[in-house]
């Protein structure tokens, strides 16, 4: 015992934490993914305004004076390596609010960095299987396109850098979006050496309205106080977990508030939290630390459980 004692103080820092990680994923095998709480009809959602549903995690379904748009859709069970029909990662907590079958039309795939929990294969490949052919568009961070191999959206994507800008055009007459990517402070790597990927958020402008997705953020204020524009921004897309101990790469709800404050957000939606189990706060902190933050104006927040709507005329 003594010497196995011994070998395990040996082992390299990374081989220990795999270990722990291969040791978590296990114990958790037989816990029950519990069903989201409320469930969408976005069949039912008018086309004039901007309407909004958390799916979990950083997947919203975003109806835009008639344009549908997914961010970061992640609708699987897992996140982790896909290993055939089987992905080896982190089990969700909360089940998606719909699964990609049961999805409205998608017209714009928004992707703001490569990272598991935010660029599912296994989502995107169910998205191209259904939309390849219907006129869906992808927009992704620089140097994350090749990740979308055998999904069928590679041909329809386009890449962005922070501060480039594109135009899309939908079909019956729908009009314009227009999609900037904007600078964020985190990491693009899917791996451990790819740190070639880019990473970033987005701000998304359509008929005199203005919607921004921060996407995977830490606390830039500089960067979101450059944001500012006359008319604020209708809604906020804000990320408010995973921060302990990840605070370089993980804003807090208070920083996540400041942020859009700066940025000239009315709305704000939270995101990121109560999904899937990558840090040390618990569940429901992330949730009553932002609520907190919004104490004096809580008409501000959009909504707090997943599955909820969130409608603006």
């Amino acid at each position: 015992m003594t010497a196995i004692r011994r070998s395990w103080r040996l082992l390299p820092a990374f081989s220990r934490r795999d270990l722990r990680y291969l040791r978590l994923l296990w114990a958790e095998a037989k816990r029950p993914i519990v069903p989201a709480p409320v469930r969408p009809q976005p069949g039912a959602w008018p086309s004039k305004g901007i309407t909004a549903c958390w799916l979990g995690h950083s997947t919203v379904l975003l109806n835009f004076d008639g344009v549908t748009i997914l961010t970061d859709p992640v609708l699987g069970s897992r996140i982790g390596i896909r290993a055939g029909p089987v992905v080896i990662g982190m089990k969700r907590l909360v089940a998606p609010a719909l699964k990609a079958r049961e999805l409205p039309h998608i017209d714009l795939v928004l992707l703001s960095h490569a990272h598991m929990d935010h660029f599912d294969r296994g989502t995107l490949a169910q998205l191209g299987a259904r939309f390849a052919r219907r006129g869906v568009q992808v927009v992704t961070a620089h140097a994350t396109s090749d990740l979308l191999r055998g999904t069928r959206l590679q041909r329809v994507a386009r890449e962005l850098r922070w501060g480039e800008r594109a135009t899309l055009e939908f079909s019956d007459d729908r009009g314009e979006l227009e999609i900037e990517a904007i600078e964020v402070r985190h990491w693009g790597a899917r791996l451990r050496t790819d740190n070639h990927r880019g990473y970033c958020g987005y701000l998304l402008r359509r008929n005199g309205r203005a919607v921004l997705f921060a996407g995977d953020t830490a606390y830039a204020p500089e960067a979101f106080a450059r944001l500012r524009r006359p008319g604020g921004y209708d809604l906020a897309l804000v990320p408010i977990g995973t921060y302990d101990p990840w605070i370089a790469n993980h804003c807090t709800p208070e920083q996540a508030v400041r942020m859009a404050d700066l940025a000239g957000a009315r709305v704000l939606l939270p995101i990121h939290h109560q999904t899937f189990k990558l840090s040390r706060e618990p569940f429901d902190e992330p949730l009553r630390r932002f609520e907190a933050a919004l104490a004096k104006t809580p008409e501000r927040i959009a909504l707090r459980r997943i599955g909820e709507t969130f409608r603006l005329e």
